[in-house]
């Protein structure tokens, strides 16, 4: 039992590994444009399809397709926010229907260019690492811990010590003072996207070689997420990320010791119980930032 135990607790913070990376992409992006991207989730899948491309179909390295997914979902990240986005700066309802819109555009042309057949991609590699006598995590999931802590540090950085990351709070908490300021509201718009859709972006490739790779695998994900920021409180970075790892580990225990569907349901009465006990999300406010 205790060998049990301290595998799912692997299992769990795997979980939460990912799921932060895109959560807090997504909180970013709400905070400093006001609008909630329901194509998110395509981002992630975007990303997979980069390591489908480059590293199944070209045989080229994995850390290189992954570089590739990164780069490639930032770059639609911005389009998406100019062509799309930017327009509905102050229209929450028209960037709502709009990022509809795109993830069912993305997910179409994911079909035309991949099929709907779900992609296999084998890891790098078959590693598994013994932490403990009968409790092992595989190469690639401890990959994508690492390079999550790494990646959310780094975005802590730039946003506590980089004049545009100073930029990007102060848009988030104040657009019209940080207009005043001097802060175009347009280029920290698109910082915001492209780093918020790089995030899930680098998510879905690093774990393309875990999961299955289809064009609608992003439902699952941006559901997730979604019950993480409001958990957590919408606009709040630190509390996407504590809420991530609660969420991961309530639902990798019950999925382990219960089953799947009940862990989904329990995920949902976590955010219900949020909820009636305070409205805003665990480090939430009232105010949009």
């Amino acid at each position: 039992m205790t060998e049990l135990l301290l595998q799912t607790v692997v299992n769990a913070t795997y979980a939460a590994s990912y799921l932060a990376l895109v959560a807090v992409g997504l909180v970013l992006i709400f905070g400093v444009m006001g609008i909630i991207n329901f194509a998110h989730g395509e981002f992630y899948m975007l990303g997979a399809y980069c390591v489908v491309a480059v590293y199944a179909d070209l045989a080229l390295p994995f850390l290189l397709s992954v570089a590739v997914g990164l780069v490639f979902v930032s770059l639609v990240g911005m389009a998406a926010e100019r062509a799309l986005f930017r327009p509905m700066r102050e229209n929450p309802l028209g960037g709502l229907v709009v990022s509809i819109g795109l993830l069912l555009i993305l997910q179409s042309l994911a079909t035309l260019g991949f099929g709907v057949r779900m992609e296999h991609i084998p890891p790098p590699s078959q590693t598994v690492v013994q932490l403990a006598e009968g409790v092992g995590i595989p190469l690639q999931r401890l990959v994508v811990i690492l390079a999550a802590v790494a990646l959310l540090g780094a975005l802590w950085l730039f946003l506590r010590r980089t004049r545009w990351g100073w930029a990007l709070r102060a848009s988030a908490q104040d657009p019209e003072a940080a207009a005043l300021q001097g802060i175009s509201m347009a280029v920290a718009s698109r910082i915001a996207f492209a780093i918020g859709a790089a995030l899930a972006g680098v998510a879905g490739a690093l774990t393309a070689p875990l999961v299955r790779t289809y064009p609608y695998m992003g439902h699952s994900v941006i559901v997730a997420a979604f019950i993480v920021i409001i958990v957590g409180g919408i606009g709040s970075l630190e509390g996407a990320v504590l809420a991530a790892i609660a969420y991961a580990f309530a639902h990798t225990f019950v999925t382990t010791f219960v089953d799947g569907v009940i862990a989904d349901i329990v995920g949902l009465l976590l955010m219900l119980a949020v909820l009636i006990v305070k409205p805003t999300g665990l480090f939430g406010s009232r105010d949009r930032a």
